[in-house]
């Protein structure tokens, strides 16, 4: 063996410890190779146009308010809201009391909420399917059929007929009072005993509709004037019957709420990064995005923290929020790929957007970047603590109606479902592929 073939031999045995740690080092780089994932959030709400709605009867038997007595309606509003409703004017034919639409105001243009007697905004309509005899207790029902049926028109003081009547704000008086946090309770009066005009006033239905970007989504929920009548109204205005316009308001009422920009995360470690229930808000930004829809805060401190691999916020493409299904139309969806090593786990959060201070976010152990297919489960609806609650969608202090949030300062906590306000359907779906 030559010189030269000895120093050769004598170097490759040199290297072998060192091929070997590249080797493994190859092969352990080669096992923990980060696996792309895609995550994909959905607002899966079948949302409804109307935050409330209700009935209201008289005391007796029949539950009918007779002049001198008196009902009353308890719900919730933000500004620009109104509270419609309809009672038949019992000694007629198919009258009907209702405010004109959209209802009754109940804020002024400042935000102050309306208070004291309102009954200017009631009055008197006809629902034209029977022909009006003189109004009392004479009149006979259902009475005669319109030939063709009218369309809604408002008596204004004399019907069709040439039956004459005082102006609606003398047969019935209008109360409204402002209970706080953006309840109210409007008592409605029968005013009518002594007049030309006495009667009764039969069983009621009243609604409130959700306002969004400054428009109601059902201007006309009860009644629409110079339409025909429809949903059951004419039951109301020739018997007093509530049954049938009851279910179709009850049909059109529910949860409507957009969802804000997505906040996603890939971390490591126990902790979840956004929050712990239990605990008062960080103070690093969810609360900005629990009360107004704002992820850059919390995105920028959690971008600080070693534990935090990778941050993204998710916007919709067209209307930035995430809007729920509308009329059968799909609601928002976001995507993003993620890459995820062993031990990854990933975090999202998105406000509640007709909340105080709502937001849904992944429970305390978060998604483990192994997981795949739908995690809806995994994800949680939270109280951040930091603004009274008020009824979802029907908030004078919440954000997405042009409110200010009313300060208070408690623990993060799940909100149960059924809660103080309501019953919340699936809202938010989430899937990894």
């Amino acid at each position: 063996m030559t010189y030269q073939r000895k120093n050769l031999l004598r170097e490759l045995f040199m290297m072998l410890p060192v091929l070997a740690i590249i080797i493994t080092s190859c092969e352990r780089q080669e096992v923990e190779m980060p696996e792309a994932k895609t995550i994909t959030i959905e607002n899966v709400l079948d949302s409804r146009p109307l935050v409330q709605s209700g009935t209201f009867k008289g005391a007796g038997n029949p539950p009918v308010i007779f002049p001198g007595q008196s009902v009353t309606i308890t719900f919730s509003a933000a500004k620009g809201q109104a509270l419609s409703f309809a009672t038949m004017y019992g000694w007629s034919n198919d009258l009907f009391f209702a405010p004109e639409n959209p209802g009754i105001k109940l804020y002024e243009d400042d935000g102050t909420p309306i208070t004291g007697d309102v009954s200017d905004q009631i009055k008197l309509w006809d629902n034209g399917t029977r022909i009006n005899q003189v109004p009392g207790s004479t009149a006979t029902h259902p009475g005669t059929a319109e030939t063709s049926p009218k369309n809604i028109k408002e008596v204004d003081l004399v019907d069709d007929q040439g039956n004459v009547y005082l102006e609606a704000s003398k047969l019935m008086n209008l109360s409204l009072a402002y209970d706080g946090k953006s309840m109210f309770t409007l008592t409605i009066k029968n005013n009518s005993g002594g007049t030309i005009n006495e009667t009764p006033f039969s069983p009621g239905v009243w609604s409130v509709s959700y306002i969004v970007g400054g428009d109601l989504l059902n201007e006309k929920p009860i009644y629409e004037e110079g339409k025909p009548s429809a949903n059951g109204l004419t039951n109301i205005a020739e018997m007093g019957d509530i049954a049938t316009m009851s279910a179709h308001l009850t049909s059109l009422t529910g949860i409507f709420t957009p969802l804000s920009p997505i906040l996603v995360v890939v971390y490591n470690g126990n902790e979840n990064p956004f929050y712990k229930a239990g605990e008062k808000d960080r103070g690093e930004g969810l609360k900005e995005l629990a009360q107004t829809g704002n992820a850059d805060v919390l995105a920028a401190a959690l971008k600080t923290k070693a534990s935090v691999k990778d941050v993204y916020i998710l916007k919709e493409s067209v209307t930035t929020l995430l809007l729920p299904m509308i009329n059968g139309n799909a609601g928002g969806k976001v995507s993003q790929q993620l890459s995820l090593k062993k031990g990854d786990k990933i975090a999202l959060a998105t406000m509640y957007g007709l909340s105080n201070d709502w937001f849904f976010a992944t429970t305390a152990e978060g998604i483990s970047g192994a997981t795949k297919g739908d995690v809806s489960s995994q994800i949680k609806l939270y109280d951040n603590g930091t603004s009274v609650s008020q009824y979802p969608g029907a908030g004078i202090s919440q954000a997405a109606l042009g409110g200010t949030p009313m300060v208070e300062s408690k623990v993060i906590e799940e909100v149960p479902n059924p809660n103080a306000f309501t019953t919340l359907p699936p809202i938010i779906k989430v899937n990894i592929n």
